[in-house]
């Protein structure tokens, strides 16, 4: 239709589509993605591979994120026998449970807790459950990476975290789902658990989530290759004279 009101061509779309297969073009899906300009991006990459190079034996990283599980299945593709659909129920009346997880970025290990809505209730019961899983004469520093969601900004978060000097908060990026390994860990679970489920109780895809993540794993995983982009190599490197120059005075 735009050729021919602009240039008086008069092609059926299938001449368009064989032309753009020669121009190389594909039909393709869109990918969502979020926009990338926190100014304090480079300067919270750094610090959080900062704590890490190297992590001393006293202390542990985790990376600490929620999860929505919900009743409505997640429609995904699937092998299937050709000319057949697999057809998945949509539920009478959509429900949602969440669950808040922590990864341990050494060993891969996932510990987790839920509830019946995404507050920070749920994430002081995380912090709670690392506190009990980490004792303090045994790890004296516990960095918790979190991103900017409302659960891990409440005021009571902060002063949980007050109240808890070992633990030390390190923020992602604004809107750097990239920067986070536990999203790599959490997309595991929609596959065998959340992915053209056929569960009619929300019940039972919970329970199902949270048998995947005591019997899978570990999620071993380093931090992504943002991490190494030059210029926060090179804040990483201020970080390092900084600390070193505090030392010595």
């Amino acid at each position: 239709m735009e050729l021919k009101t602009q240039h008086r061509i008069d092609v059926s779309a299938w001449t368009v589509r064989r032309w753009l297969h020669e121009m190389d073009g594909v039909w393709n899906r869109a990918k969502l993605v979020a926009k990338d300009d926190d100014p304090q991006r480079v300067e919270r990459l750094a610090r959080i591979r900062f704590h890490t190079e190297p992590l001393p034996a006293h202390a542990v990283m985790v990376l600490a994120d929620a999860l929505d599980i919900h009743l409505l299945p997640k429609v995904g593709a699937a092998w299937m026998p050709t000319g057949t659909q697999l057809k998945v129920m949509t539920p009478g009346q959509h429900a949602q449970h969440d669950l808040a997880g922590a990864l341990h970025l050494a060993t891969g290990e996932m510990l987790h807790g839920r509830g019946a809505r995404k507050t920070h209730a749920l994430f002081r019961d995380v912090l709670t459950r690392l506190d009990h899983a980490s004792p303090a004469p045994r790890m004296t520093r516990i960095y918790v990476v979190v991103d900017h969601s409302c659960i891990q900004k409440a005021k009571a978060v902060g002063q949980w975290i007050e109240s808890h000097p070992r633990f030390v908060r390190l923020w992602l990026p604004t809107y750097g789902p990239r920067a986070h390994p536990i999203e790599r860990a959490f997309g595991d679970v929609h596959d065998p658990c959340t992915r053209n489920h056929r569960r009619k109780r929300l019940y039972d895809v919970v329970s199902d989530v949270e048998q995947h993540l005591r019997q899978n794993g570990p999620w071993l995983d380093k931090l992504s290759q943002l991490y190494e982009a030059p210029a926060v190599t090179a804040a990483v490197e201020r970080m390092a004279a900084e600390e070193r120059v505090k030392v010595a005075a």
